[in-house]
């Protein structure tokens, strides 16, 4: 009332000359609805205003509301702020900010200091439910879940505060955003203080309703709100601002007798000011000087209904000259767009003390982006919010996030389908209802758990259907996390990008990667009929025959003309070409060599023949006893091309990896367990199984130790993140697990329970390694085949020039006689190699043709 009265008289004292004058008839609604309503009434029915200011509640601005817009009469409020009320009618005009302009501004504050879970505590009334969707809804945006909200009713206890503040205590989250009336709020943190729960660790934030009514609050009340943060409106310092201001603070001692002003004028006292200037300035423009009586529905008015009202007609012209309205308020920049006072900057204050100070401004990001160029992402004007001092006296940011003394357990999400048991087992007792829940994963997160500087209450709770089937994927699994429905989860869940928009996780337990697994497949086949020859390749084979004949065609070049053993009809020349040296592989000829040219090429022969054979030997058994594995192709384009089927686990992050590394979702078969696995991949793509298997790295190890005998990895492993426990965001115990995690690795600990649980099977590395040998080609003799060829060809160039020579007397004859033909001259040559060189003949031949000369 006082900044009603005071802005009519400033009005027209800066206006001495506007014909137009503003009366003002008072009623009071004692705050009750019902009188608020009568009091309407008698101002529309018998003193028929053109407008009406007030109601100063939003319970009793939404019933006269209706009066006004069946009467055509406008209801300007400056106090009532629920966003409901607008929608309602056009009659309807918000001369505060809407309390949903601040959800914004509160959300950004969660931001800031990144919590992740709110409380949200609001009084069951429209004001305070009006909020609450926006409130919801700005949280959401900055990546804040509302995880519970404590609904106030107006009337209630002090016994049912404190019950619910307890209540509060035993959960996990420590932020408590309230949104009530002051009154309420006084008694809440009275009761809050009581439970202990303004200490270190907790924060709360209020809006502007509480914050704005701050310095009318009792002593009591204020000690208690030590270290609470609010926001409310940005109101520009000017000097008209601070001379109206000290005359309000005089004509409030006036107006209220033994009451002591407030410090200055709160912004509802601003809002009013600046709503009876609007009007008044709107009024004016009109021109309107007294009340038309409407005779549009005189005829038809029922006075037995005290809700009917008549029809004003100045109403509506007033209403559309006030929206148009534009002026520099006390408060602002006093501009309605659809009937609403605009948004502007909000303050980020911190109850210190008796007073109230300044930590930071939040400016909306539409001004950001014209006007603060000094604001960061947030919305907040600087680097950031200073100097807040928080519930216990302390500076410390709280976490958001505790581990309550008391309260429920934390629910550990479990996958139920985890492939091998060793990883996750989950088995449950239909006749005792029970489950039991054992595996790796379990076992490290009690390890870890334990290990904490603190106890935490859990208990681990199987991700099932009612009927005891799977309930989705593991992803799905997360985002039950996110949604409150589990507090932690722990399993075979690999990090990804997914998942970590719904929880945190911790560092690493164990390595991550994608492996990919085939069947078997050898170069050598044992039941090849040419399986023999595959020890050496083709032109070694035929390097050593060609050698062969080239040495047997030597030897008995050497041999003939000096051995009886060489000589003989020339039909069996081609037979002692090839049996000697062939014979010589086993080293069972019986022929004598005679000359000691046929010696050394024998010598030589033999030792190559040695080398061939302990060569072929070795590998020929190398074949027979470990066979070679096949190199499997590493291109996985291969596999698309060609239209193979891959497989991988159900439930997993492979289905969606697969796809982006190619493959078309038709050619993806997911399977559970490791036997159906194993059946798919011997049966291959072309019998309803798959080519390959990916898997993680860990799955892939335990594989291969149960079917090491019949699947290989191929390729080098995928990179990708390792596998974690997930926690809600905003969790303190992210920090704590990864730093147990961290101790648990160093002293071997975690490697240790990873090898009480995965066996090292009878599997060794070399049973699905490739072993290194090789088809032995030409290139591996190449010097010892030069140096036999070498030898032997020199024996037998020498023994031609010293029997040429030996024989040149009748080398001469033969090619000096110009009758003979060439046949002839080959014949002749032919008789001088033929014939038997006597110095080599036997004794019994000796005498033999001595006798027959006698």
């Amino acid at each position: 009332m006082t900044s009603l009265s005071l802005a009519l008289s400033d009005f027209y004292s800066l206006n001495s000359n506007y014909s137009t004058r503003i009366v003002l008839h008072t009623r009071d609604s004692n705050g009750r609805v019902t009188d608020a309503a009568a009091s309407a009434l008698n101002l529309l029915k018998d003193v028929q205003v053109d407008a009406i200011i007030g109601p100063q509640k939003s319970a009793q601005a939404n019933f006269v509301i209706g009066l006004g817009n069946a009467s055509n009469v406008p209801i300007i409020s400056f106090s009532a702020t629920s966003p409901s009320l607008h929608p309602q009618t056009p009659y309807f005009v918000q001369t505060a900010l809407s309390d949903d302009a601040q959800a914004d501004a509160v959300a950004a504050v969660v931001k800031y200091f990144k919590w992740h879970q709110i409380v949200l505590v609001y009084e069951d009334s429209d004001y305070g439910n009006g909020i609450t969707p926006y409130l919801s809804n700005a949280f959401q945006q900055v990546n804040a879940r509302v995880s519970y909200r404590s609904v106030i009713p107006i009337s209630t206890t002090n016994d049912f505060i404190l019950q619910e503040m307890y209540k509060m205590k035993t959960m996990q989250t420590r932020v408590f955003v309230v949104h009530t009336s002051s009154a309420l709020a006084s008694r809440i943190f009275l009761k809050a203080k009581e439970a202990e729960m303004m200490s270190e660790g907790y924060v709360w934030i209020v809006t502007t309703g509480i914050m704005e009514l701050f310095y009318s609050l009792d002593s009591k009340v204020v000690e208690s709100m030590q270290g609470v943060v609010g926001v409310r409106p940005l109101v520009p310092r000017s000097s008209r601002l601070n001379s109206t201001t000290a005359r309000w603070t005089k004509k409030f001692a006036d107006d209220n007798a033994g009451v002591s002003p407030p410090p200055e004028m709160n912004l509802y006292a601003l809002w009013a000011y600046d709503a009876l200037w609007g009007l008044a300035t709107a009024v004016d423009k009109t021109g309107v000087r007294e009340q038309p009586i409407s005779l549009q529905n005189a005829t038809a008015l029922n006075y037995t209904n005290m809700f009917i009202t008549e029809t004003s007609l100045t109403g509506p012209i007033i209403l559309a000259t006030m929206l148009d309205t534009k002026f520099e308020g006390l408060a602002g920049n006093f501009q309605l767009i659809n009937g609403q006072l605009q948004p502007s900057s909000f303050q980020v204050l911190n109850v210190n003390g008796e007073e109230l100070k300044q930590v930071g401004i939040w400016t909306p990001l539409l001004q950001n982006s014209s006007s603060q160029t000094n604001a960061n992402m947030t919305g907040f004007v600087g680097e950031k919010l200073e100097n807040i001092i928080w519930p216990g006296e302390s500076r410390n940011v709280p976490k958001g996030w505790e581990v309550p003394v008391s309260g429920k357990k934390l629910r550990v999400g479990v996958p139920i389908n985890a492939g091998f048991p060793e990883f996750v087992k989950v088995e449950m007792d239909p006749q005792t209802n029970s489950t039991k829940i054992s595996g790796l994963y379990i076992d490290l997160f009690d390890t870890i758990m334990s290990a904490l500087p603190y106890a935490v209450r859990y208990e681990f709770v199987p991700f099932v259907k009612s009927d005891g089937s799977c309930a989705g994927s593991y992803d799905d699994l997360s985002y039950q996390v996110s949604i409150g429905n589990y507090d932690v989860v722990v399993g075979d869940i690999t990090i990804t990008t997914t998942r970590s928009e719904y929880v945190v996780f911790t560092l690493p337990i164990e390595d991550g990667g994608v492996t990919r697994t085939q069947k078997i497949q050898y170069d050598d086949d044992p039941s090849d009929k040419w399986f023999f020859l595959r020890p050496l390749k083709w032109e070694l084979w035929l390097t050593i025959l060609s050698l062969f004949v080239f040495t047997g065609l030597a030897l008995w070049i050497l041999e003939h003309k000096f051995n009886e053993e060489f000589r003989g009809r020339p039909a069996g020349y081609l037979g002692l070409i090839f049996y000697i040296p062939f014979m010589s592989i086993v080293f069972a000829h019986r022929e004598k060599m005679v000359t000691n040219l046929a010696r050394l090429v024998v010598t030589v022969w033999i030792f190559v023949v040695l080398v061939l054979v302990s060569t072929y030997t070795a590998s020929l058994s190398a074949r027979l006893t470990i066979f070679k594995l096949q190199q499997g192709d590493t291109d996985i384009n291969n596999l698309i091309r060609n239209g193979d089927y891959v497989g991988c686990r159900e439930g997993t992050f492979l289905v969606e990896f697969l796809k982006r590394l190619g493959f078309h979702e038709s050619r993806i078969r997911v399977y559970k367990l490791p036997e159906e696995f194993d059946n798919a991949l011997l049966n291959g793509s072309g019998k309803g199984g798959i080519t390959a298997m990916f898997s993680r790295t860990p799955y892939a190890d335990l594989f291969l130790s149960k079917y090491c005998n019949k699947y290989m990895k191929v390729g080098s492993p995928f990179l990708t993140e390792g596998v974690g426990f997930g926690f809600p965001k905003g969790s303190p115990l992210v920090g704590d697990v990864s730093s147990a995690v961290t101790k648990l690795t160093d002293n071997h600990m975690i490697s240790e329970i990873k090898t009480r649980w995965i066996k090292q099977s009878g599997c060794t590395d070399s049973d699905t390694s490739q072993v290194g040998w090789t088809n032995i080609g030409l290139k591996s003799f190449k010097i010892l085949f030069g140096v036999t060829g070498a030898v032997t060809g020199t024996c037998v160039v020498v023994f031609i020039v010293y029997l040429m020579y030996s024989k040149r007397v009748e080398v001469r004859k033969i090619y000096g006689d110009s009758r003979t033909s060439g046949w002839e001259k080959v014949c002749g040559i032919w008789e001088i190699f033929d014939e038997r060189d006597r110095e080599f003949l036997p004794e019994e031949g000796v005498q033999m043709v001595d006798r027959n000369a006698g």
